[in-house]
């Protein structure tokens, strides 16, 4: 990408979710009027002077230092060629997955969960631009897979954090009755409601809380990250981030949202797994915010923790969020996982995997020059050695 189109791309990703940069542009929401009480996020463990904290401080670079790094460009960060996407309809999903768990990736961090006869979209993003503005921010590197018309019957929505990239105002409206249930971290109701959300379908939970619905549980995971979607600041960290564990009777998938490293993956690999899948996020990294992104590496090092499932990469191939090249994330999780015996799928946009009967990797995307680990390291600050479960 050439420096002066990165130039107009830093003024569309001040602090846009999945960047490394801190700051929003122009909050659509208001976390004001909270579906469970503002009681419930005052009295959060999470909760401490005013904001949610996470578990392990974040180094954050400063924001002239980030700006100067966006200005100077970087090169390969979108495709120059159209991405092969699998278009789907609603027709695709009409017979059950054979296993029982089918998880179709969407882009971004977009998916539809097939499990024990549910199906759950998580964080669904359809918006041309992961940005408040339409005319400027990261565009999309491929069309949606499939069209909110052709979305089969859901269940419900979880979201994992009220960034752009994960949180879509146009796809919250364009839904509109036909999601009977957002399942969401605390305090990110309040920007659902704005949007029209009826409050008895919003369902908000801390981190290790849980919500039932029939044979499924959904619980909040512990994930070290931020919040906000505010020009000045000012709605900063004031709704929670979080990963969730879907779980049924059968089958249990980990999601991690977005998350840099932290401690607490093996701990939920205890409690709550063993896991058929292991969905986390692997771009949008960079090491003037090491500790928002967890990067490839580490994430298949969460993965080991995790204990068990199958790696599918999420937070990579739809957005321009950092610095990379955009096939870069992949490369360098495929070549950890190979180092660690790790099992990994790549879908392509569109497709679907079944957990169970994981498809062999096919390199869908072109060979574009890309930095290593050696070359690129990524560390994630105040660590101790990551304890895997027994």
């Amino acid at each position: 990408m050439k420096r002066k189109t990165k130039l107009a791309a830093v003024l569309g990703l001040v602090g846009l979710a999945g960047s490394g940069l801190a700051l929003g542009l122009g909050a659509e929401g208001s976390t004001s009027d909270q579906a469970q009480g503002q009681g419930a996020i005052t009295t959060s463990p999470q909760w401490r002077d005013g904001k949610f904290v996470n578990e392990r401080p974040v180094i954050e670079s400063s924001f002239l230092e980030m700006l100067f790094k966006w200005m100077r460009g970087a090169e390969n960060t979108v495709p120059r060629d159209p991405l092969p996407v699998m278009d789907r309809v609603a027709s695709d999903f009409a017979l059950p997955p054979q296993t029982g768990l089918r998880i179709t990736w969407l882009g971004h961090s977009t998916l539809l969960v097939e499990m024990e006869n549910r199906r759950i979209l998580v964080d669904p993003v359809w918006s041309t631009r992961a940005s408040p503005l339409r005319w400027m921010g990261p565009k999309r590197f491929h069309r949606p897979p499939l069209s909110l018309a052709d979305l089969p019957e859901i269940d419900a929505v979880v979201i994992s954090h009220d960034h752009y990239d994960h949180l879509d105002q146009e796809a919250v409206q364009a839904l509109g009755d036909r999601v009977p249930l957002y399942i969401v971290p605390l305090g990110v109701g309040g920007h659902l409601r704005t949007w029209g959300v009826a409050p008895q379908r919003i369902i908000e939970r801390d981190w290790w809380e849980t919500f039932s619905l029939g044979d499924l549980s959904f619980t909040a995971t512990p994930a070290r990250h931020f919040s906000g979607r505010s020009l000045i600041m000012a709605d900063r960290d004031k709704t929670l981030w979080s990963g969730w564990v879907i779980a049924g009777p059968k089958h249990r998938i980990y999601y991690s949202g977005d998350t840099g490293m932290f401690p607490t993956f093996g701990e939920i690999g205890k409690r709550l797994g063993p896991f058929d899948a292991v969905l986390m996020e692997i771009g949008a990294y960079n090491a003037l915010w090491p500790d928002v992104h967890i990067g490839p590496e580490q994430a298949i090092e969460a993965r080991r923790a995790l204990g068990s499932g199958l790696f599918i990469p999420v937070h990579w191939g739809t957005f321009d969020l950092a610095l990379h090249a955009w096939t870069e994330p992949v490369e360098r999780l495929l070549a950890a996982a190979d180092q660690a015996g790790v099992p990994v799928a790549v879908p392509r946009p569109g497709e679907s995997i079944e957990p169970a009967q994981p498809p062999a990797v096919t390199r869908w995307w072109p060979p574009v020059p890309w930095q290593t680990a050696d070359q690129a390291p990524l560390i994630s600050s105040g660590l101790n050695p990551v304890t895997r479960p027994n």
